[in-house]
């Protein structure tokens, strides 16, 4: 009788998420720029020239002006001399703190609020749903400036108002996700086995989210960092003299057509960040998604 067995190693397995995400190049190309950003931050007191705060009457001109780019100052100096490349990469902190922070809290309350709404449904859904229509009929940056306006403004302040503005779409997505989850059979089944509550949104549900929050969580820093640097050109945010990308830029503005180098380099580096978290978010939805798989 011939040997009808066949060795597990002759089928290519398919490869894993982390195979799948670098072979697309625009996902690599994100994951370096955020490599370069976050490195910098890390290592600001290294690599930064000079201390953010530090003012240097050699960094204006005779008549009181800013430095272009040079030798001295590779990015230029703002009005009161300080070097803005030291600047950038300590703002890099704070944008970064407030983008993790922020982005972890908001994914928190949307996940607590989304999973028990689509779970338990009835009137308690009904109720965590309507409030979260609510919350969403608001404009966020509306929103958040007023919020910020309320309470003092500081770093920690402006991370817990970008949160209470940001969580309604993960909300709403882990709401519709949960919903569709609790209606499968092997939910049914452990309801049947006698599992409690509790043991079904552990071991079953959040389980099957977690990849949905990998996308947000990456997503959602974009918009966090967007919305921070927005706060605080707006002058409601991380106040001067702690530097961050968006107070930069605010406190620079005037200045644009005199010294135009003071605004684009804050704002390059916000939109080099941002492009970097969408690009990778979005490969990691198309990589952990299972109706994309084969595609990359």
């Amino acid at each position: 009788m011939a040997n009808l067995t066949v060795e597990a190693d002759t089928f290519p397995s398919e490869p894993g998420p982390w195979r799948r995400l670098l072979r697309r190049k625009l996902a690599v190309f994100g994951l370096l720029l955020i490599v370069v950003v976050v490195g910098g931050a890390l290592l600001a007191p290294v690599v930064a020239p000079y201390a953010p705060n530090d003012q240097h009457f050699e960094g204006l001109t005779l008549q009181g002006a800013p430095l272009p780019p040079g030798a001295d100052f590779p990015l230029g100096t703002d009005l009161l001399g300080r070097d803005l490349l030291s600047r950038i990469l300590y703002g890099a902190r704070t944008s970064l703190i407030i983008g993790v922070v922020a982005n972890g809290l908001a994914l928190i309350i949307g996940t607590v609020i989304g999973v028990t709404a689509g779970y338990m449904r009835g009137w308690v859904g009904t109720i965590l749903m309507r409030f979260t229509d609510l919350m969403m009929a608001f404009p966020a940056l509306l929103l958040a400036i007023c919020l910020a306006a309320i309470f003092q403004p500081s770093l920690w302040i402006v991370a817990m108002v970008i949160a209470l503005v940001n969580w309604v779409q993960t909300a709403r997505v882990i709401y519709t996700e949960t919903t569709s989850l609790a209606e499968r059979d092997f939910i049914a089944a452990e309801k049947t086995l006698g599992a409690g509550t509790g043991r079904i949104l552990l071991t079953h549900i959040l389980p099957h989210l977690v990849p949905t929050l990998i996308v947000w969580g990456t997503l959602g820093i974009s918009t966090t960092v967007l919305l921070e640097a927005t706060l605080s050109f707006l002058g409601v945010g991380v106040q001067p003299p702690t530097p961050s990308w968006g107070n930069i830029i605010f406190e620079n503005q005037t200045y644009f057509q005199a010294a135009p180098w003071l605004v684009f380099f804050p704002g390059l580096a916000i939109l080099t960040l941002a492009l970097a978290f969408n690009l990778v978010g979005d490969a990691l939805r198309d990589v952990l998604d299972p109706t994309q798989r084969g595609r990359g």
